[in-house]
């Protein structure tokens, strides 16, 4: 039984371990094989952008081999996927080769999208690169004071990213001495500050207490130098345009038209793709309506790990994927607060604490064990 995982992030990487570990005997045998096609040799760790953005973290904390991370039993290639032949069981890889499998994983993840509204990408800092994280450094360093927008694309990775920017920025000119000369307003698509309205409820009296004033119902259409212009026909005007911007899947998912806008129709509880008993699909591939989060993509490859080792071994899957999402919520100040929720029951956000932020600090040193699914 050949098991294919197409992409080295953390679903892909987790999910990989998990089932070399679960199928450790029939590696061992010969029996069955787990080979990994990754885009890099190297892992990032994602969410720590948002710290290097604010400066909080160095680049050098962002990186680790990826081979380092997976257990020795694993074939790791650094071959991306160029085409997939789904009726045929195969793919294509950058340098040519062949690769056919019994059960596929797609791991591919998703990319920020700022070029998809006209003038966001030209007059706007963002944070989903290195190269935009440490830009947008360089920039809050030289700025003095004045008009600060934070506006919000959707989809977007990291659901909490949006108030988690909102107030490191606060922290940030704070620490600098220069908050009393920044109005900082806020923008979301919907009719609330956050699309889990337990969330919303919680962030909107934290932005009050700040004095951030916010609008919602506000959808990016375009950027000129000063000023974004909602669909609504609205407008906020900034001195400096912080995004959070809408996201994609992956070229190579587009291109093989697997699914719209590069996310893969997955099935909400089996995350197999929809028509598609052998093809699995976790993280930011999918489509479905749960948050793209690496908590998201750790508690499905979870259950897929079990259920495709108990398809190998008994025939069958054992267990559904339950919606599960945990998410930390850096909250300024040196606090944080938490949501855990899943398809059932939604978040409840508590009062933030220090005790919850060093908390979070911590999970930032300690997500290396995770992605070998130590933790």
């Amino acid at each position: 039984m050949h098991i294919l995982v197409v992409g080295g992030g953390m679903g892909g990487t987790i999910l990989a371990n998990n089932l070399a570990r679960r199928l450790s005997g029939e590696l061992e045998q010969g029996s069955s094989k787990i080979t990994m096609l990754s885009a890099s040799d190297k892992h990032m760790y994602q969410p720590g952008l948002l710290y290097v953005a604010v400066g909080k973290m160095s680049t050098s904390e962002l990186y680790r081999d990826q081979k380092s991370l997976l257990e020795p039993s694993i074939d790791f290639h650094v071959d991306p996927v160029e085409k997939f032949d789904l009726d045929n069981n195969s793919v294509t890889t950058k340098s040519g080769k062949k690769i056919s499998y019994d059960i596929i994983c797609i791991a591919t993840g998703s990319r920020g999208n700022a070029a998809g509204i006209p003038g966001l990408a030209e007059n706007a800092c963002q944070f989903y690169t290195e190269a935009d994280a440490l830009a947008m450094y360089k920039k809050l360093q030289k700025f003095e004071g004045g008009k600060v927008v934070v506006a919000t694309g959707v989809p977007h990775k990291c659901p909490m990213s949006p108030l988690e920017i909102t107030f490191f920025l606060i922290d940030y000119f704070k620490k600098r001495g220069i908050w009393d000369k920044v109005d900082l307003h806020y923008t979301y698509p919907i009719g609330r500050v956050h699309s889990l309205e337990p969330v919303a409820k919680w962030a909107a009296p934290e932005f009050d207490k700040e004095g951030v004033t916010y609008e919602t119902l506000f959808n990016m259409k375009e950027v000129v130098p000063g000023k974004v212009i909602s669909e609504e026909d609205s407008s906020a005007e900034f001195d400096l345009l912080v995004t959070v911007p809408p996201h994609k899947g992956m070229q190579v998912i587009e291109d093989n038209e697997l699914g719209k806008g590069g996310f893969i129709p997955t099935d909400k509880k089996k995350l197999n793709m929809e028509g598609r008993d052998n093809v699995f699909v976790l993280g930011d591939t999918t489509n479905l309506p749960i948050s793209k989060a690496g908590s998201t993509a750790h508690f499905e490859a979870e259950a897929l790990g079990e259920n495709i080792a108990a398809m190998v071994q008994q025939g069958e899957p054992v267990r559904d994927y339950d919606g599960k999402v945990f998410c930390f919520i850096e909250a300024g100040d040196g606090k944080a607060t938490y949501a855990m929720f899943d398809y059932n029951n939604p978040p409840n956000p508590q009062a933030p604490t220090s005790g919850l932020h060093w908390f979070k600090t911590a999970y930032n040193r300690m997500y290396w064990a995770s992605a070998r699914g130590i933790i």
